[in-house]
């Protein structure tokens, strides 16, 4: 005689996400300085799920000349570990907060420097309130960003900037019209060491922490990089997206019902 089971399946458990057991890194220039860092995927990503993630919602002209999107950063080992760390910061937030603030008690980051995005941006307001909230918690731990995210910090970070988290506003962003370099401290990416002189402004080229500790305005030179030169033409990027915000306000006055983006 067949007997039927008739106990309803058992559900299959989900397996927990693997995450990062250390979430800061240093990469090859920013260890020589003793800086740590965090580091998002560039731009956008597909992760393994299928989903499409913008880190970088307000990349203008920036996403033509990235970095970040090029050499090492490409390697699959390294795109995998970037995208763990985006699918983090989505899908457990209040974990990822505890473990980042946790790993910031070690000794070895007290009166040291984190660099928050290697590569990426604060890409939603829950991520950056993430991000204030560890700051507020380790006030021995100095932080510091470029951002594209103008709007999105002013909002929530420059009406009380902690004195232990400093932000540079980079040029090349969609939100570049939202910038006042008599009351914003910028940073342009110049085509080299000489035309950041010619305009006046400040080279970083010896240390990273020159964006937020020395003299602003902030020249980044772009000398070391070829395909960025190639691509500016000569160019800074706050030029490169002035001319590009200004074809654009020409192709929506020609044609109202266009798409203006």
């Amino acid at each position: 005689m067949t007997t039927v089971d008739l106990a309803p399946p058992r559900p299959r458990r989900r397996r927990r996400p693997r995450w990062p057991e250390r979430l800061l890194t240093q990469n090859s220039e920013l260890r020589e300085e003793g800086i740590w860092n965090w580091t998002l995927p560039a731009l956008a990503t597909r992760l393994p799920d299928g989903r499409t993630v913008k880190t970088c919602p307000a990349a203008g002209v920036c996403a033509m000349a990235c970095y970040a999107r090029q050499g090492t950063y490409q390697f699959p080992g390294v795109i995998a570990r970037h995208q763990q760390n985006l699918a983090y910061t989505l899908d457990d937030l209040p974990g990822w907060t505890r473990q980042m603030a946790a790993e910031l008690a070690h000794k070895r980051h007290r009166d040291g420097w984190v660099r928050i995005h290697d590569s990426g941006d604060f890409y939603s307001r829950a991520y950056l309130a993430a991000w204030l909230r560890i700051i507020a918690f380790r006030p021995h731990v100095n932080f510091y960003a470029y951002t594209k995210e103008v709007a999105l910090l002013k909002a929530m970070y420059a009406p009380s900037p902690p004195r232990n988290f400093r932000v540079v506003y980079s040029y090349g962003g969609r939100e570049d019209h939202l910038l006042d370099p008599a009351r914003d401290r910028v940073a342009d990416v110049y085509p080299d060491e000489e035309s950041i002189r010619a305009d006046g402004w400040h080279s970083q080229d010896r240390s990273d922490l020159l964006a937020v500790l020395g003299p602003a305005p902030v020249g980044i030179p772009a000398n070391n990089i070829p395909h960025f030169r190639r691509r500016m033409a000569g160019r800074t990027f706050r030029a490169w997206q002035a001319e590009q915000d200004a074809r654009r306000r020409r192709r929506t006055a020609t044609d109202p019902t266009g798409d203006p983006t």
